[in-house]
């Protein structure tokens, strides 16, 4: 049962991944710390006996956590104490065979981290045989000083944890005008700390979504709208031009469904584009924004909700079923 760092499935890479992003504040066990889901129609845990990877999803074998925030050493998730989280879900999580990716900042928070002791501190909190990676979520709040720290001590993690990958999650847009817009100031000022720093084993994961109002110096444009799947592809393709980033070192995270922007939603057909590409091109990895959300809601509300997907005639776990059909897993 691995989507995870293997050796790929169904035309895989070798090391690819598929892991869907898992909001744990959404229906979390506030008592236990357990991560849980009402994505089936009843509150269930991730993992575990009677939960949503035993009884439904069997084959989804990656999950990536959702999202620590603070200080490396001292974070938190949700305001629930990074150890009190860890010692809830980590060993369930390693015990069911799923393997997972601890994902820090967000759009809500920020992750900062400024000596080894302490990354090593936090990485081995959540370490377990089933951790293959970190990912930095980085949308704003920090300093460009703060993030060339950040950018050090995943260096030095590198060093110490040879096995794990080590992702930055970066709003993009996807300009098809040959501009080859893609990063924001934002993602160029971590770029300059990756290359800075002789950083050699990351990705940069893009947020393929929300781009704003469609236009070719932003996404690729089909009948007036920002085409879902044809912008995500544009997006990985300007980025490998601009900074040099190869294909094998980008991942892709669209936001299945109604976006925030209500312009642009991410269809199962879109599923099929990406996931095609994501094996032609030899693509580090495809995640989803979010888990949760894998469900339609029970009426169109026309905002993007935490908890469906705003995308009337879908069923619950269509999106991470295409998703795995696609990628053989």
């Amino acid at each position: 049962m691995s989507s995870g760092s293997g050796s790929g499935g169904g035309g895989t890479p070798a090391g690819f991944i598929f892991s869907p992003y898992k909001d744990i504040t959404v229906n979390l066990n506030w008592n236990t710390n357990v991560m849980s889901t009402k994505v089936t129609g009843s509150l269930i845990p991730v993992v575990g006996s009677g939960s949503l990877i035993s009884d439904y999803e069997p084959n989804l074998g990656a999950i990536t956590l959702a999202f620590a925030t603070g200080t490396c050493g001292s974070e938190n998730w949700g305001g629930v104490p990074g150890a009190d989280f860890a010692s809830a879900n980590v060993s369930a999580l390693d015990s069911a065979g799923v393997d997972y990716i601890v994902s820090t900042g967000g759009q809500a928070g920020t992750f900062s981290c400024s000596d080894p002791s302490s990354m090593v501190q936090f990485i081995q909190r959540y370490y377990s045989p089933h951790m293959v990676g970190v990912d930095f979520d980085i949308e704003g709040g920090q300093t460009a000083s703060q993030l060339n720290a950040l950018v050090q001590q995943v260096a030095y993690a590198e060093t110490q944890y040879p096995n794990l990958r080590f992702s930055f999650t970066l709003a993009t847009l996807a300009a098809s005008d040959g501009s080859y817009g893609g990063l924001n100031s934002l993602g160029d000022t971590v770029m300059q700390a990756i290359q800075s720093n002789g950083l050699q084993h990351y990705t940069i994961n893009l947020m393929v979504m929300d781009y704003g109002a469609a236009g070719s110096n932003i996404c690729v444009v089909v009948n007036g709208a920002c085409d879902m799947g044809q912008s995500a592809i544009q997006a990985a393709k300007n980025l490998e031009h601009t900074y040099g980033v190869p294909a094998s070192q980008i991942e892709l995270t669209p936001m299945i469904g109604l976006n925030d922007n209500t312009s642009e939603v991410f269809t199962t057909g879109n599923v099929d584009t990406v996931a095609n590409y994501a094996k032609s091109a030899g693509l580090a990895g495809v995640h989803f924004w979010s888990l949760d959300r894998d469900t339609p809601c029970a009426s169109n509300s026309g905002y993007a909700s935490p908890t469906c997907n705003s995308v009337s005639g879908t069923t619950s776990l269509e999106y991470t079923n295409r998703f795995l059909q696609d990628f053989g897993l």
